[in-house]
C-alpha cells in the first residue's frame, strides 16, 4: 500500500492530481491511499504516514515552502512533489529536498511521465521498500512498517505495525536477501525487525505489537550479539 497525501487549497487541482493518481497506479496494478488537504496548516495535524506528497507551494495561510519546511524538520522522508503555477518557485525546493515538481495545468501525459520517473526510483533506489507481487498486484511495503515475516506453508505473512497482516507466496529464503541488517532469522520460520524487539527472555522475542517470536537454541548466541551490535550502532 502506498500512501498518498494531496494538499491544495483549490479543490479542483487535488481532485484532478487524485483522479490521475488513481488512474496510474490501477495500471501499475499498485494499492493506493489518497488523503486530501485544504491547507498546510490540515496536513501538518495529520500524524498518518505519507509516502507520497503533492504539495501546493502557493496556499493562503502556511504556503507550501514553509509546510514542507516544517514537515521536514519533523524528520518526514517521503517523496515530495510541489505543485505550482511557476516553474521558477521550484528552485527554492533545493532546501526541502523536494524530489520533483508538477506545473500547472497539469495533464495526463505530463503528470504520468513524472510518476513514471518516480515509480522507477520507488523500484530501484537502495531504499527500505519491499515489492510484495501477488497475483497481478504489486504492493510497495516499507521496511519501517514491518515488525516480523512469518513462513507457514510456502506462504510469507508480514505482519504491520497498524496491525494489517500482508500475505504471499514466496521462499523466505528469497525474502531475507531483499531485507536489510535490521532483520534477523532468529528461527526457520520467522525474521523479525530488531528496531521493534521490546525485550528477549527465555529464547522469546517479545515484540512492540505483544506478539511473542521464538529464537531457536540453534540461533540464540548469536541473536543476543546481534542484538546488541544493532542498538550500539543506533546510539552512535
Amino acid at each position: 500500500m502506498i500512501n498518498i497525501a494531496i494538499c491544495d487549497d483549490e479543490k479542483y487541482i487535488s481532485d484532478k492530481v487524485k483522479k490521475l493518481a488513481l488512474d496510474f497506479f490501477h495500471r501499475k496494478n499498485v494499492k493506493i491511499k489518497i488523503s486530501q488537504f485544504g491547507s498546510g496548516e490540515e496536513l501538518l495535524r495529520y500524524n498518518k504516514s505519507i509516502d507520497i506528497l503533492f504539495l501546493d507551494i502557493q496556499m493562503d495561510g502556511i504556503d507550501g515552502m514553509e509546510t514542507a519546511r516544517k514537515l521536514r524538520s519533523q524528520n518526514y522522508k517521503g517523496y515530495l512533489i510541489f505543485i505550482t503555477v511557476l516553474k521558477e518557485m521550484v528552485f527554492q525546493a533545493f532546501e526541502v529536498q523536494a524530489y520533483d515538481y508538477l506545473v500547472k495545468p497539469i495533464e495526463e501525459e505530463y503528470f504520468d511521465k513524472k510518476m513514471e520517473r518516480l515509480f522507477a526510483s520507488m523500484q530501484n533506489a537502495n531504499e527500505a521498500n519491499l515489492l510484495v507481487q501477488k497475483g497481478y498486484e504489486s504492493n510497495i511495503i516499507s521496511f519501517d512498517d514491518i515488525i516480523f515475516c512469518e513462513i507457514i506453508d510456502r506462504k510469507i505473512y508480514l505482519h504491520l505495525k497498524l496491525g494489517e497482516v500482508v500475505d504471499y507466496y514466496d521462499r523466505i529464503e528469497n525474502l531475507e536477501t531483499k531485507l536489510d541488517g535490521r532483520f534477523f532469522k532468529c528461527h526457520r520460520s520467522y525474521l523479525i525487525n530488531l528496531s521493534y524487539l521490546k525485550s528477549y527472555k527465555n529464547g522469546m522475542a517479545y515484540m512492540i505489537n505483544d506478539q511473542t517470536i521464538p529464537v531457536s537454541r540453534l540461533r540464540s548466541k548469536e541473536f543476543s550479539s546481534v542484538v546488541l551490535k544493532y542498538m550500539k550502532e543506533r546510539r552512535v
